[in-house]
């Protein structure tokens, strides 16, 4: 065999020799330049390029400017004016995109009939609305009149503007003053991965850079390591103080604990964060009654708000999530993540239409700017995806 090998390897090294002279011929020119030549070396070029001194090397290296990261005190100075709308806009357009390709296809050679304002309840409830909700919106279409010619622009405005009078039942302003001696006191819920965690640290940078108070945060969700650690980081990066405790604690006194020091502290704000074990819903109703009941021995008005965070992408799960914490805790507000991650924006329009509940603030993205105050006129036209 190795025989064979070699021998194969020797006629293919002969037939390469044969092109080889076939391409290259023996009186054609030489292909490479001739090596015979005396090299002389400029004494200048020796002194300066050979020899370079440190200061002539440290001149000629390029600059590489060093990242500049501002701090987040800052980065409210660039946010302030019509940055949110744009935010507003881009978070809502899985929704937006969603409806308004949805009445574009339906409206543009139709006018509204009951087919056409079938299909469009179809949409809403697709968009997670709800049908109660979808029912009452196109019952108001059909009692309207619409151009022939302009029908789809036209649906369009009408429903953003009958979405908006729902929501605007939902406008709440949250308030960050003092109440008497104390700081206003927020118990923040909601069950895990809704968000609950980095709304806490949003909401700090908001009150504290935006409405200038004093913040102070406690890590009441001592069930999950993970969500104490979370809280330190956004205590570090908003440059409010956290109180925490170890793994396992008990959360009632860590409240406890937390009003004394925002008091002694003159806090204008604390927020509790809580745990949000919902599978477990019995420990989960004891935990949160505690809280209240041992905060209440400072103050019967104690917490003054209890603010639910849902999470969008859920959709109509959200609703039941409502319907449980209130059986849970006296819920006085809702806060609405993630309204980027789907095209179920629709669900805030059930929320407020079936509980009436303020809505203090909705999440359209990860950058702690996309965490802002609701307004009905700009979510609905946002929703629908009308131009303001």
């Amino acid at each position: 065999m190795f025989f064979w090998r070699k021998k194969n390897n020797q006629a293919q090294q002969d037939q390469e020799a044969k092109e080889d002279k076939i391409i290259h011929h023996p009186n054609d020119p030489a292909l490479e330049p001739s090596t015979e030549y005396e090299a002389v070396i400029d004494p200048e070029f020796n002194k300066h390029e050979l020899n370079e001194t440190e200061e002539e090397i440290v001149s000629e290296l390029e600059v590489t400017p060093i990242p500049s990261t501002p701090d987040i005190a800052e980065k409210h100075e660039d946010s302030e004016g019509g940055g949110w709308l744009s935010r507003l806009t881009s978070g809502l357009s899985k929704s937006s995109g969603k409806i308004g390709t949805g009445i574009a296809d339906i409206f543009s050679k139709s006018k509204p009939d009951a087919e056409t304002l079938s299909q469009l309840e179809d949409l809403l409830i697709e968009a997670d609305m709800g049908p109660h909700t979808a029912a009452m919106l196109v019952d108001k279409l059909r009692a309207r009149k619409f151009d022939k010619e302009n029908t789809m622009r036209e649906v369009q405005s009408a429903l953003a503007s009958d979405i908006a009078e729902i929501l605007k039942k939902s406008t709440h302003t949250l308030s960050f003053e003092k109440v008497g001696a104390g700081p206003k006191t927020m118990l923040i819920c909601g069950v895990n991965g809704v968000g609950k965690t980095t709304t806490i640290g949003k909401l700090a940078y908001q009150i504290h850079y935006r409405e200038h108070k004093k913040v102070m945060m406690a890590a009441g969700d001592t069930f999950r390591a993970a969500a104490i650690e979370q809280l330190q980081i956004w205590a570090d990066r908003t440059k409010c103080p956290l109180v925490s405790s170890e793994i396992g604690s008990d959360a009632a006194a860590l409240a406890f604990q937390a009003y004394e020091r925002a008091v002694k502290e003159d806090m204008d704000v604390l927020m509790i964060d809580t745990a949000g074990r919902l599978h477990n819903k019995a420990n989960l109703m004891a935990e949160l009654e505690k809280i209240t009941r041992v905060l209440k021995k400072k103050d019967d008005n104690i917490p003054h708000e209890v603010i639910l965070v849902l999470d969008a992408t859920t959709g109509q799960n959200a609703i039941s999530q409502v319907e449980t914490f209130k059986q849970l805790v006296n819920v006085t507000g809702l806060v609405v993540t993630k309204l980027d991650g789907s095209a179920k924006g629709g669900v805030v329009v059930a929320l407020a239409d079936k509980f009436g509940l303020p809505i203090f603030a909705v999440g359209v993205g990860e950058d702690i700017e996309d965490l802002q105050p609701f307004h009905a006129e700009e979510f609905a036209n946002g929703l629908v995806g009308v131009k303001s």
